[in-house]
């Protein structure tokens, strides 16, 4: 059952933003409306890692107050997490089921199965510290050969799973919920930052078709490539926008300040050579998608997304960017933007992490799955096991 009011609560190392999303429904017709927005700076965080708790929970608390007070103070309880930094990784694992029944039917258990063997075939190595927050079927194969959509119902011998797990360090996890939850907010759920963004930063055709969503933040490069409207890989990278200021700082020898302004493109005193600062921009620019062009050669999607890249994030306004990411990864390329009715004080594709985390929640569980992840699973995956083990002591 899908809520009316939900919120969103991104967590970035430049700044926290929430928004509060209303479902409006008309003769049928549903659409969102966002009735609040708040943006406070981010303090406390390194990379995407809390390193001063106190810090991170004020700033959640004066976003999440701004976002309250514009939506005619309705009262912030419940919100959509998101999950990023460099602790954020995707792992692809295979697990098999045999068919047991007399007639072959492939029933929920041997799906079950097969996604549990496949999450327990995980490496240590890859998993050590690391708590899983999404499991996504990337694909099934009944006796060897492809299949689309659920397995269930379908006759075979032998089911194997192909699934992509998004992990996050599980420190990290429990201190991005405490400090949510000294703001006074519970957390309904917590999502990957790069599968939240792509609920408004991707259509439905770029899903199906292939592409690569890159969001470029303060301090990290986040990437997921969707492919036949699912996820099939989530990478982070420690480098961002931050980089470029400084690189400008130290290359036009100004104050970080006003490279920043340099870097945004405001007018400043400083008088610099146009062609030298390009060359800067350029660089690091190319050095970002030369990472995620490494990704895509070792996960064989390398100049085979037809739907290309698109970038998002505080970073993707910068330079000639879309140019320099269509060189570099030799695929089509577009900067993100989000078409919001109603869209409060969202400006900009920055706000997508926000906003997607308040779409996802407002999603019913059909949609949500149709949007290419299924939401509201760490939280319901605790209780279901928590269910379980209460009936055994039942009659």
């Amino acid at each position: 059952m899908a809520q009316e009011i939900a919120v969103g609560i991104d967590i970035g190392t430049y700044g926290v933003k929430t928004v509060i999303a209303l479902n409006n429904k008309n003769a049928n017709k549903k659409s969102t409306r966002i009735i609040g927005t708040g943006i406070s700076e981010s303090k406390g965080l390194r990379h995407g890692y809390i390193i001063n708790k106190g810090e991170v929970t004020q700033s959640i608390r004066q976003a999440v107050r701004q976002a309250s007070k514009a939506a005619n103070d309705f009262p912030v309880k419940r919100a959509f997490v998101s999950m990023g930094g460099i602790g954020l990784s995707s792992y692809v694992s295979i697990g098999t089921s045999v068919v047991s029944k007399a007639d072959l039917e492939i029933t929920e258990e041997n799906v079950t199965e097969a996604l549990k063997e496949a999450e327990s075939s995980i490496p240590q190595a890859v998993s050590i510290n690391k708590k899983i927050i999404h499991s996504i079927p990337i694909q099934y194969r009944i006796d060897g050969k492809p299949t689309l959509g659920n397995p269930e119902g379908l006759k075979g011998t032998r089911l194997e799973a192909r699934v992509l797990f998004i992990m996050c360090l599980e420190n990290h996890l429990n201190d991005l919920i405490e400090a949510v939850e000294d703001a006074g907010v519970m957390v309904t759920d917590v999502m990957a930052s790069p599968i939240a963004g792509s609920f408004v930063s991707l259509s439905k055709t770029q899903k199906i078709a292939g592409c690569v969503l890159a969001n470029i933040g303060s301090e990290t490069l986040s990437i997921v490539v969707y492919e036949n409207g699912i996820p099939i890989s989530l990478e982070v990278f420690p480098i961002g926008s931050t980089d470029i200021t400084n690189d400008i700082a130290l290359g036009l020898k100004v104050p970080l300040e006003e490279a920043e302004s340099i870097k945004l493109g405001s007018v400043t005193s400083t008088h610099y050579s146009r062609k030298k600062l390009d060359e800067i921009i350029n660089a690091r620019l190319s050095d970002m998608f030369e990472l995620i062009e490494a990704h895509l050669k070792k996960i064989g999607r390398s100049g085979l997304l037809p739907a290309g890249v698109i970038i998002t994030g505080g970073g993707s306004g910068i330079g000639k960017i879309e140019d320099i990411a269509r060189d570099s990864l030799k695929i089509p390329s577009m900067s993100g933007k989000l078409e919001i009715a109603n869209g409060g004080n969202i400006q900009d594709s920055s706000w997508s992490v926000a906003y997607g985390l308040a779409l996802a929640a407002l999603l019913s569980e059909d949609e949500s799955s149709l949007a290419g992840i299924s939401v509201g699973k760490i939280f319901k995956k605790i209780w279901n096991g928590f269910i379980r083990w209460i009936k055994q002591f039942l009659p």
